[in-house]
């Protein structure tokens, strides 16, 4: 029976990507429910879905095996590290991001997925006028993203993808069932200066802490 779940055994190799056919990525797929069903209606195309909770990663390779799909996979691993170094230049067709977590609280607003860091790895994966598909319940998050994208010449902003209600994601629809606005937009890249991307830096604020205990200094 086919194995969903990537392994990553090498965090410095990329991906096992098979560049003869076109991929589409899904940040933050959750438990596949868009993802898997695309997948399926898709079948010369692959699919990748990136999610960081084991529980729900288990679930989408149990849709997988429960729907015979065998053109999806998913990476248990962080969205910005994947886009930074795991993935192909300039393959993938589409990226799908639908309601990431807003973090909004202002002293969380660098744990946001969309800043110029994210936006160059995007860009570096994306085909040219390849498309970002974006939606979220957060308008202020959503305002903050836009305008982000409208300050970067390597995208330009198009009509974002009709999504009927079976493809809807899990917090799409609890969202809509709880009667929230949702905001929807997409990019497509277009040519730019191609430079190599700079390694990845963590500043202190935003190392793991988990587990850690630290000590003054008159310990």
């Amino acid at each position: 029976m086919t194995d969903h779940i990537l392994r990553v055994t090498d965090p410095c190799q990329p991906l096992p990507v098979d560049l003869s056919r076109p991929l589409e990525i899904e940040v933050g797929c959750g438990k596949g429910q868009f993802l898997t069903k695309r997948a399926k209606a898709n079948p010369d195309c692959d699919f990748l879905g990136i999610e960081r909770m084991l529980d729900r990663v288990r679930l989408f390779d149990g849709k997988c095996r429960r729907g015979q799909i065998d053109n999806a996979r998913v990476l248990r691993l962080e969205a910005l590290y994947t886009f930074h170094y795991l993935l192909p230049d300039h393959h993938a067709r589409t990226v799908y991001v639908f309601f990431p977590d807003p973090w909004p609280k202002k002293k969380h607003h660098s744990h946001r997925l969309f800043g110029p860091i994210f936006r160059t790895a995007l860009w570096k994966r994306l085909a040219l006028g390849g498309k970002l598909e974006f939606a979220t319940d957060h308008q202020e998050y959503f305002e903050e993203v836009c305008a982000g994208f409208a300050e970067d010449p390597r995208f330009v902003r198009t009509f974002p993808m009709a999504r009927p209600k079976e493809v809807w994601t899990e917090f799409e629809t609890m969202f809509r069932e709880q009667g929230l606005p949702i905001y929807s937009a997409c990019w497509k890249s277009v040519p730019a200066d191609d430079a190599p991307l700079a390694p990845l830096t963590i500043p202190p604020e935003r190392e793991p802490r988990e587990g850690i205990v630290r000590r003054s200094a008159r310990d």
